[in-house]
């Protein structure tokens, strides 16, 4: 711990250490919101390097050992579904396929790079999890939730909790070379086609019944949605389909995996401001003008992702473009002065001024994306201000893990779960992964 900690306070200077001219000079109160209190960055070798050392501890001596100390009931199985920043756990709390898959992903792709015995016990336990548990044995698909004993609660069929239970399974294949695993993500993969695909216009609906009877868009349904579709959904099956495509080259998949690519980009992408429409309806009518910092920044580099795995140059050339301007619209408006990502907003200004974990965690990976696409050092700087932001205020020094957010004056956010339905180690075990694996790519070419 003591490493760990030492590192993070090595990495908190880096910002300084890798500009051009001391940020001191410039008054930070005269800048505009989303300009950088310094200017552009320049490549160190040496910073960089202690910048990985301290991701690279980050997510072996504090995440992935968090999960595996904390959140497994032994006694019932499974996971515990809520637990507080103060590691209060709640026993009765119900619990969902979401959490359960994410852990599934985060382990097997830990393993994938790691080859840890205790990552892989890890990924098994939530494969058995969710398999066991959430695997509909009459209907096909996975269900919403159940009790903390295992009962049913929520039978209803989402179609992001579908994309995410593909996108687990097809990891844990590519980690472990399970193939029951491909089967049952194979498997997912026509329930989502098969169910929710529409085919009159296009894309995916959002909701079903246990027995795939399409049902309502509400407000207060489990994934808040108020239209038939929404970027959400769409990216994350995008991103499923994409891990899937290289565990499984099926040619079929790979043309779906492309027509979303197109929704993405010619559907939920707005080319006047570079930001993704939220909600829509069935024929693609915007429902909403609402702008989601951390869904952008993540998009832009999912989709490069996407594109790169279809190994279309066109494609690809088309993602690089889109990913450089959203990144550029989201330092411009979304960055605060201390380098933190602001969560909403709207046409008429900041809707919510917060800093959650999870678009944090995006903008690291998003800037430092763009940083290699277009080269331009201000994307660097920004990614290195977002990692700055995480380890001074997100990071919990005493009980581990991330907080859920804290407040725009830097206060952490009470009352809100460090493990629950959506708190789980998929942002920010991944930001990890996915920032060392492109530092390791950038510090060969670095002077």
């Amino acid at each position: 711990m003591h490493r760990r900690i030492c590192l993070l306070v090595l990495v908190t200077g880096l910002v300084g250490s890798l500009t051009a001219e001391p940020a001191a000079r410039m008054d930070p109160a005269s800048l505009p919101r989303g300009t950088p209190s310094a200017p552009a960055a320049v490549v160190d070798a040496a910073a960089l390097r202690t910048h990985l050392a301290a991701v690279e501890a980050e997510l072996r001596e504090d995440i992935l050992p968090f999960w595996m100390a904390h959140v497994r009931d032994r006694q019932r199985g499974g996971f515990y579904g809520q637990i507080d920043n103060d590691l209060t756990i709640h026993e009765n709390a119900p619990r969902g396929a979401l959490l359960t898959s994410r852990i599934l992903w985060t382990f097997s792709a830990a393993y994938r790079r790691n080859r840890d015995p205790a990552c892989l016990e890890m990924a098994r336990w939530a494969f058995d999890d969710l398999m066991t548990r959430f695997w509909d044995k009459e209907q096909g698909g996975l269900f919403w939730s159940i009790t903390a004993d295992g009962g049913l609660r929520d039978t209803h069929k989402e179609i992001y909790g579908q994309a995410f239970g593909i996108y687990a399974l097809a990891e844990f294949y590519r980690a472990t070379g399970n193939h029951s695993a491909l089967e049952r993500a194979a498997a997912l993969y026509r329930c989502v086609e098969g169910h929710a695909r529409d085919h009159v216009h296009g894309g995916y609906l959002e909701r079903f019944t246990r027995d795939w009877a399409p049902m309502a868009p509400s407000r207060w349904g489990a994934m808040g949605n108020p239209s038939m579709k929404s970027q959400n959904t769409h990216l994350h099956i995008m991103e499923a389909y994409t891990n899937l495509l290289r565990a499984w080259p099926d040619p079929e998949l790979r043309g779906e995996l492309r027509q979303l690519a197109e929704i993405m980009m010619n559907r939920f992408l707005n080319p006047a401001n570079h930001h993704l429409r939220l909600y829509v309806d069935a024929d693609w009518t915007p429902r909403s003008d609402g702008i989601s910092y951390g869904h952008d920044i993540e998009f832009s580099w999912l989709l490069l992702e996407t594109t790169e795995v279809l190994a279309e140059p066109d494609l690809i050339a088309r993602a690089k473009a889109a990913a450089v301007q959203i990144a550029r619209a989201t330092l411009a408006e979304g960055l605060d002065t201390d380098g933190g990502l602001m969560n909403e907003a709207d046409p008429k200004g900041l809707r919510d001024s917060g800093k959650d974990w999870w678009p944090q965690a995006e903008a690291a990976i998003g800037f430092l994306n763009a940083y290699q696409v277009s080269g331009d050092p201000a994307f660097l700087q920004a990614s290195l201000r977002s990692w700055d932001f995480i380890a001074t205020h997100l990071i919990d020094r005493e009980h581990g893990e991330w907080f859920w957010g804290v407040k725009r004056d830097g206060t952490v956010r009470r009352g809100m779960d460090k493990v629950g339905l959506w708190k789980c180690p998929y942002h920010d075990g991944r930001a990890c992964m996915e920032l060392t694996d492109r530092l390791r790519a950038i510090l060969p070419a670095a002077p």
